[in-house]
Formats: C-alpha cells, structure tokens, sequence
C-alpha cells in the first residue's frame, strides 16, 4: 500500500469563466488509512478522487502516490483501483470472468488469477455467484463484484466513488459494514467519496468536509462532530443536524445570558467563560440530543416524528423551530399541544453569525 499526498491542488474548468471545482486543496492520506471525502453534491470531492485517480487533469498543484509525483502519469500506471457508483460489469460474461477480466489483460498466469479470484470471492461471500451472470444477481451482489474487481488487482490505493448511492438503505448498511471489514482485513489505503454524512460518520478514519471546492475541516469523525469550526460542519454532519438559535448575549453577574431573538421564549445562562462574548449577536448550536423534554421554555409541538427507538419532535418557539431527539416516547397527537423543554448549557456551542466560524467557549465539555 502507499500513501497520497495532495498539495495546493486546483481544478478550473473553462479558462474564460474561471470555473474552480477544487481551490487549493492541500490533503495527506496516510498509510493503511480509510480517509472519507464528505460534503453536498458538486462540493469537488468526485473531482478530487478522478484527479488522483488520472481521470481528470491537474490545473495547479501536484498529487503524488507512495512518493512519486503522479500528475503526468497515465492510470493504468497509477497502480490504483476505483469503484464507482455504477458497477459496470460485463453481462455476458460470469462473476468469475469479470473477476479475472483485468488480470488477464494483463496476462497473469491462470494459477494466479484464479488463486486471486477465489480470495477475493471468498473475503466478499460470493463464492457460489462464480459461474453466475450479473443479471441474475441483486443490486448488493453486483456491487460486491465490482469491489472484488478490484480486491483482485491488489492496487497501492482504493479509490470509492459514491458506490453504494444507488443501493437502498437496509443494503448500503450491510455492504457500508462489509467496506468497513475489508479495510480491517486488507489493511489498505482508501479514499472514499460520499455526500451521506451517515456513512462518512461510520466509515472513516478521518474525515475530510468539503463546500464549494474547499477543505472546511479535516478530523476524525467525532471530534468534527463535537467540535465543528463553522456552522457548515456543525449542520451538515448529524440527524437530525444541529439547532441554530440567533439571539445576544449579555453579562448578568458571574453569568453571561443568551437571550433568542425576537420572540423567542429562550433565555440560558451560560458559563463565566463566554463573557468575552457578552453584548455581541451570536448563533446558539444545539445538538438534538441536548434538548430534554422538561418544564423550562414554552412551545409549540409542531410535529412529532416517531422513529422507533427515538422520536423527533419539532418546538416552535415563536422564533425558531427546534428538534429534540429523545428516546422518551411521544405520540402524534401532541401535534399542536404546547410543550416545555430544556437545554444543557454546557453542550452548546457560539457561532459568529458573519464569519459563520465557531466562537471560543472553553466551557463546553461533551463526554
């Protein structure tokens, strides 16, 4: 396996327009590392793994794999293997023959090719579809045989491109946990693309969240989680994803209060250590996890959604709705019946509302 080294990396499309998909991106994969690439569509995060990849050209900047600079070098001498969305297998040929396809290109002798067949098939429980033909096989089956193509290559690097997007839910679980495996057995390096923040949240080593072709924060995934740099990372990573509450602080004795603007019935005393902060409008971040269902603020129930082992309920506050995540069950009824709920003061975060950036609060401690 190898390392991938990105550094100031630029894609620009158009040179009349200057259409920057990627803005010098600088990242470092390590060794035996799952790093997951993270963010909405059309954020540059496909375009970065096509740029490592060979697929897409360099504008500026070099990308290097195991130490050599790779940005001249074709793919097929990039010693990488990528899974895409689409599985893309031959139909008419067998799960085994789709298997051997690249190796025999390459002209491995048979007793290699079949020796690496039968690993991979067996590592991905497909052993038995070996004489079967794609179109016979579910969508799931497919896509292990497309990750197998290239198990059997045993490139420096994997390279995944949103390949379990098309799958439904209870099959991208399953196969998320198999990847997850795979990486565990192969010890390989993996480079992986999603716009699902579940499965970059299960899946990487360490995140990587991109907006609009920019790195906002790298980090493993539940320091990111925790302590996210901007409201982007806070809101996109979480289901449901972070409250935001606009309002102001002020100092009221040893306390600084947050009050919620306009008609909002919020008003909590945070810790001495925001005071730097009073007399500023900020941005409260509350997990919904860290809303309870407790006699404090006044709301209005707007929805209730029940989803077995949890239940979302949305508060209107008279200026914002919030959601609470909560394991005590609530029934739809309560659906426009008034409700009170609390907040910990101590798992909430300040945002800036101009720079959008997390403010310091050393108070916040989340176990």
């Amino acid at each position: 396996m190898a390392n991938v080294s990105v550094q100031h990396v630029s894609k620009t499309y158009s040179a009349e327009k200057q259409i920057r998909a990627v803005q010098d991106l600088s990242l470092e994969v390590n060794d035996h590392e799952l790093v997951v690439l993270v963010g909405p569509s059309g954020c540059g995060k496909t375009t970065i793994l096509r740029m490592i990849a060979g697929l897409e050209h360099v504008s500026s900047g070099d990308i290097s794999i195991g130490g050599k600079r790779v940005n001249d070098m074709p793919p097929k001498d990039r010693d990488i293997a990528m899974i895409f969305q689409s599985h893309a297998l031959y139909p008419h040929m067998s799960v085994f023959d789709n298997l051997a396809f690249g190796l025999r290109f390459r002209k491995f002798p048979k007793t290699e090719i079949k020796k690496r067949v039968t690993e991979a098939a067996a590592i991905l429980g497909i052993e038995s579809h070996l004489d079967r033909r794609p179109g016979v096989l579910s969508g799931g089956e497919r896509q292990r045989v497309a990750v197998g193509r290239a198990i059997v290559q045993q490139p420096k690097v994997f390279l995944f491109d949103e390949p379990l997007s098309s799958l439904d839910a209870r099959m991208r679980a399953q196969l998320r946990a198999e990847i997850i495996k795979l990486h565990h057995s192969l010890q390989a390096t993996m480079i992986y693309v999603t716009h699902d923040h579940v499965e970059a949240m299960t899946m990487g080593d360490r995140l990587v969240v991109m907006k609009d072709g920019v790195i906002q924060q790298t980090g493993a995934p539940l320091d990111l989680y925790r302590h996210p740099d901007n409201l982007f990372v806070a809101g996109f990573l979480g289901t449901p994803p972070m409250n935001f509450i606009r309002g102001t602080l002020r100092a009221s004795g040893d306390k600084v209060l947050f009050k919620e603007a306009g008609e909002g019935v919020i008003e909590l005393a945070l810790p001495a250590e925001a005071r730097p902060h009073a007399g500023r409008e900020v941005i409260l971040g509350v997990r919904p996890e860290d809303i309870k269902l407790q006699r404090r603020f006044p709301s209005l129930v707007e929805i209730v959604e029940q989803m077995g082992a949890e239940t979302h309920v949305h508060l209107q506050t008279g200026a914002h709705t919030l959601v609470c995540r909560t394991p005590t069950p609530v029934g739809t009824e309560e659906a426009g019946h008034r409700m009170s709920f609390d907040i910990d003061p101590t798992n909430t975060l300040l945002f800036d509302p101009v720079s959008s950036q997390q403010m310091t609060f050393t108070a916040h401690v989340r176990c």
